[in-house]
C-alpha cells in the first residue's frame, strides 16, 4: 500500500485558537472568520497498510483527534485500537500528555530515546500506563527499526532544548541531544521526515531532509520576535527552541533548495501564515511550502 500519513494536529502547544488568547489571529478564529481554521496540537499518524497506525507524539488533544479520524477508532472486538505505537520526539507537555488518554489497558508501544523515556518514567502520573500492557522501547538515534508492514523508522537528533518544565534558569536552547529528535519514516522507496521542533538546521539535518520525498517541518513562528511584538509572550522563537520561518537563518532560507514536498507544522496561534491570503501565507506558498491543517493526508 505504501506509506500514508495523516496530520492529526497542526498547531503548536495550546492549539489554535488558544483558549486564553485574543491576539489578532486568534480573534479571527473566535469570530468565525472563514480565512482561518481551528487546529489542534501537533501530532502525526503513519501507517503502511492503513490498518495499524503509529502516532508521532501524543498531544493533549488526542481523544478529539481520534474522534474525527475514523481510521484510528476501535472496530471489531469490544476493546481494542488500531493504534499500535506512539513515537515521541521529546517530552514536552504537548508531546506526551495525550498518553494519559490511552490508559485503559489496550496494548501499544511507547517508542522514544532513553532520555525521553526517563522523563516519562520520572513522572508517576504515567504509571497509569501499566508496564504489562504498554511496552516502552528505547531507541538509539541513528539506528533504523521496524514499525511492521514494511515500514522502517529512524530517530535523529535535531538542535533544540529540554522540555520547558525541565530547562532551568539558563537553558541551552539549541543543543544537540537525544532530548529533541526528528523522525524519518520509509517504506523502502519513499521517505517522510517529521520535525516539529528545530532551533537550527545543521548540515546533517539538511542532508536528511534533502533525501526525503515529504518534509513536515517546524513552523512555530513567522518572525523571531513574534510573541514579543504581539504582546503574547516575552520570549523569542529561538529562546523557545524554534527557528523562525522568515529572516536570516530562518527555515525559508535554510531549506530553500529542497525538492521535496514541504509542509509547515506545529504552527503557533500568533503566526500569520494561519490566515489564508495573508502576505506571510503568500510568501511561504510562493517559496513552495504548504501550511498544514488538521486532517491533511499524505500518501507516498
Amino acid at each position: 500500500m505504501g506509506l500514508t500519513a495523516i496530520v492529526l494536529g497542526a498547531a503548536a502547544g495550546g492549539g489554535f485558537p488558544q483558549w486564553n488568547c485574543n491576539c489578532e489571529i486568534c480573534r479571527l478564529a473566535w469570530a468565525g472568520d472563514k480565512r482561518v481554521r481551528a487546529r489542534t496540537q501537533a501530532s502525526l499518524a503513519v501507517s503502511g497498510d492503513g490498518e495499524r497506525w503509529t502516532l508521532i507524539n501524543a498531544s493533549p488533544d488526542l481523544r478529539a483527534q481520534i474522534q474525527i479520524n475514523p481510521r484510528l477508532q476501535p472496530g471489531g472486538a469490544t476493546r481494542g485500537s488500531p493504534i499500535d505505537a506512539v513515537m515521541l520526539t521529546g517530552a514536552e507537555i504537548d508531546q506526551v500528555a495525550g498518553l494519559l488518554s490511552l490508559r485503559e489497558r489496550t496494548p501499544f508501544a511507547v517508542i522514544a530515546t532513553a532520555a525521553t523515556l526517563a522523563v516519562v518514567a520520572d513522572n508517576p502520573v504515567f504509571s497509569v500506563l501499566a508496564p504489562d500492557v504498554v511496552r516502552r522501547c528505547a531507541i538509539v538515534p541513528g539506528e533504523s527499526f521496524s514499525l511492521g508492514d514494511g515500514i522502517k523508522a529512524e530517530l535523529f537528533i535535531v538542535p533544540g532544548k529540554m522540555p520547558l518544565y525541565l530547562e532551568g534558569d539558563n537553558p541551552d536552547t539549541a543543543s544537540e541531544s537525544a532530548a529533541n529528535v526528528g523522525v524519518e519514516i520509509s517504506d523502502g522507496s519513499k521517505r517522510l521526515v517529521y520535525v516539529p521542533g528545530a532551533a537550527n538546521v545543521t548540515p546533517a539535518v539538511h542532508a536528511r531532509l534533502a533525501r526525503a520525498d515529504a518534509v513536515l517541518f517546524d513552523g512555530t513562528v513567522f518572525t523571531d520576535d513574534e510573541l514579543i511584538r504581539t504582546g503574547t509572550g516575552t520570549k523569542t522563537g529561538r529562546r523557545m527552541g524554534h527557528m523562525p520561518i522568515e529572516g536570516e537563518g530562518g527555515s525559508l532560507a535554510a531549506l530553500a533548495g529542497l525538492a521535496s514536498r514541504r509542509i509547515f507544522v506545529h504552527i503557533n496561534n500568533t503566526n500569520p501564515i494561519l490566515v489564508d491570503g495573508s502576505p506571510e501565507r503568500r510568501r511561504v506558498e510562493a517559496a513552495g511550502w504548504e501550511v498544514a491543517e488538521d486532517g491533511l493526508e499524505i500518501v507516498l
